[in-house]
């Protein structure tokens, strides 16, 4: 499993591209749809098949396609597996949610689990991934955990990658007069922080923060327009390529097929085949796939949504207040820095690998004893039992 560096943790970024690899791509039709449908077929054949559902294009566009594959095949249908938050208003999608799986059918098997402290970067299910994994890039993979041990056996589909696939950081040309003035006060706004790199990483060292700003501006130029060179410019980041390798390892070490299928070779390569040279925008993407197959649910435009919220609650906050500088490595942070940052509420999330590593720094792990688990699905009652969505409370 690859790990971040403490640099990595520090400075709450995961830089580098990794060199060009040559690949033997075979000949492929522009059908890809039809490549995302037989990518999700080896997690379909190994059931159960969890999806990691959260109502967003990404994960509504996994389900559709998945749901679609299991019926033409004859397998078992795929279980959506969805995270509700309280008192995270901005990561609601829960509207969403409702639209896909009706218009997909898959509420007989639809599992929701809610969560308030639970998914805090410290919280009790963090707490139980941290201590057995260690700090893992991203911060949030604990989120997947309750997954994981629902899949016990099985395999899990996710939507990972398609921020990088179907947007990128550069976006199309704005059309109308509002969307260009919005564009120039973002750039504005931009502009004015770029020359002030304190203001975005104050925690770190003066000189540490011009060259993490330096770093990461450097990478967000570099990003490829055109789709083909941007896809395969993705996948050599460090910041997916350790994301995908944790992933694998905690899902290996649950017996479970992890499945990304939007970053699956095939349907890459049919999906720059089809619209390469374009510079187009995700919905226009989307629409090239999907055309008409699927329900208009699935890829209908929504708002993204934000789970700051969702990760910074109450055992965090205490955490930040009461932290003394115990555990800080003064080469990489300015402790007094960093504890001005985290006098306010709430903290940058740059910091947040650095809460859970000085976190696991003071707290030592728990005695032994046998944690409350997410119960496998092959042993839940069948759907007439227990009404499918009902309120799975997870509490670590």
């Amino acid at each position: 499993m690859l790990r971040p560096t403490p640099f990595d943790i520090a400075s709450g970024t995961v830089l580098g591209v990794g060199p060009p690899t040559l690949r033997a791509v075979p000949p492929v039709a522009p059908d890809p749809l039809a490549a995302l449908g037989r990518a999700v077929l080896p997690a379909l054949r190994r059931p159960p098949c969890v999806v990691s559902f959260s109502g967003g294009l990404d994960s509504s566009l996994v389900l559709a396609v998945a749901v679609r594959m299991a019926r033409w095949e004859g397998l078992p249908d795929p279980v959506p597996v969805t995270w509700r938050f309280t008192g995270a208003p901005r990561a609601d999608e829960s509207s969403w949610q409702d639209r896909v799986v009706a218009a997909l059918d898959v509420g007989a098997s639809w599992e929701i689990l809610r969560a308030d402290d639970d998914l805090d970067l410290i919280g009790p299910v963090a707490g139980r991934f941290l201590h057995r994994y260690g700090v893992r890039h991203p911060v949030n993979l604990h989120l997947h955990l309750p997954l994981l041990e629902l899949a016990g056996g099985g395999s899990v589909l996710t939507g990972l990658g398609g921020d990088q696939v179907l947007s990128g950081w550069r976006r199309p040309p704005p059309r109308s007069a509002r969307a260009r003035l919005g564009r120039v006060r973002v750039l504005a706004r931009e502009l004015s922080r770029r020359h002030r790199p304190r203001q975005l990483f104050p925690w770190l060292p003066a000189e540490t923060a011009r060259q993490v700003n330096r770093a990461l501006r450097a990478e967000q130029r570099a990003e490829p327009r055109r789709l083909g060179p941007r896809v395969a410019w993705h996948l050599r980041r460090r910041d997916l390529v350790i994301t995908r390798s944790a992933f694998t390892a905690v899902a290996e070490d649950h017996d479970v097929t992890p499945v990304h299928p939007l970053l699956d070779h095939g349907f890459l390569d049919a999906l720059t085949a089809l619209a390469g040279r374009h510079h187009t925008s995700r919905d226009g993407l989307l629409a090239e796939i999907v055309g008409d197959a699927l329900p208009p649910e699935v890829t209908a435009p929504r708002r993204k949504a934000h789970f700051r919220d969702v990760f910074l609650r109450t055992p965090t906050r205490e955490f930040v207040r009461s932290w003394d500088g115990t555990g800080a490595d003064p080469e990489l942070v300015d402790v007094a820095a960093l504890r001005d940052t985290w006098s306010r509420w709430p903290i940058p999330g740059g910091t947040a690998a650095l809460v859970q590593q000085l976190w696991l720094a003071t707290t030592p792990p728990p005695a032994p004893r046998f944690p409350p688990r997410a119960t496998p699905i092959r042993a839940l009652p069948p759907a007439g039992g227990r009404r499918a969505g009902a309120d799975a409370e997870v509490s670590g």
